[in-house]
């Protein structure tokens, strides 16, 4: 049994994987799939000071106080900027690192903006069937600004050497592919191709839920 923290993006919260989760458990995996902190059900949360660091600090918590080893930390979008810092933090504790469609900066890196609620429905969310589509824009929150405009802190995360992977969505105008291939020569990452856009879970739970058992099978 494989140990799974599956992390969401921006204007998401734990909701996201609902669909992955509950095939990952089905077939006998452990996950964790929290919300962060001001987001989603933990909207009324929302405030300034948010940031990439507070969000990656409430994640290795977690790890600590479940007694989590090996654990395969699963980003998507900007998920990916949480899981690399919860991986600096939490360093004896990270089994693998799985990079889905995910934004993956360089320390002093920042963003520049998110998208609009009409732009995740008229692009991101556009190739979704339109029951999933409804049923994923009812979820769609705020993000806390800070992780959107505060660069990222991640002094000792790149000069370290880790066990990652991959999942390229050629769908996906966002992350582009050559964001993604420079996380993955950096890491030295499996690289691995999932036929779809920016939300796999969504779209493709089936094929990204049987990706990940069979990393797990690696840790």
């Amino acid at each position: 049994m494989a140990t799974f923290l599956l992390i969401h993006g921006a204007y998401q919260g734990g909701w996201i994987w609902t669909h992955v989760a509950s095939r990952l458990r089905g077939a006998g995996q452990r996950v964790y799939a929290p919300t962060l902190d001001g987001c989603a059900e933990r909207a009324h949360a929302l405030r300034p000071g948010i940031t990439t660091e507070s969000h990656a600090a409430e994640l290795a918590a977690l790890l600590t106080y479940e007694d989590l080893r090996d654990v395969i930390l699963v980003g998507t979008s900007t998920g990916g900027m949480a899981l690399l810092k919860t991986a600096e933090l939490a360093r004896e504790r990270v089994g693998h690192l799985v990079l889905v469609d995910a934004l993956a900066l360089k320390d002093g890196e920042k963003l520049s903006a998110g998208p609009t609620r009409a732009d995740v429905e008229g692009r991101l969310f556009a190739e979704l069937e339109p029951t999933t589509r409804a049923w994923a824009l009812e979820r769609y929150t705020l993000h806390p600004i800070g992780v959107m405009e505060q660069p990222v802190k991640l002094p000792s995360f790149w000069s370290q050497s880790w066990n990652a992977s991959v999942v390229y969505c050629p769908r996906s105008s966002n992350p582009p592919e050559a964001h993604q291939r420079r996380a993955a020569d950096a890491l030295k990452a499996r690289w691995h191709i999932l036929d779809t856009g920016h939300y796999p879970m969504l779209s493709t739970p089936d094929a990204l839920s049987r990706l990940l058992i069979e990393l797990g099978r690696g840790v």
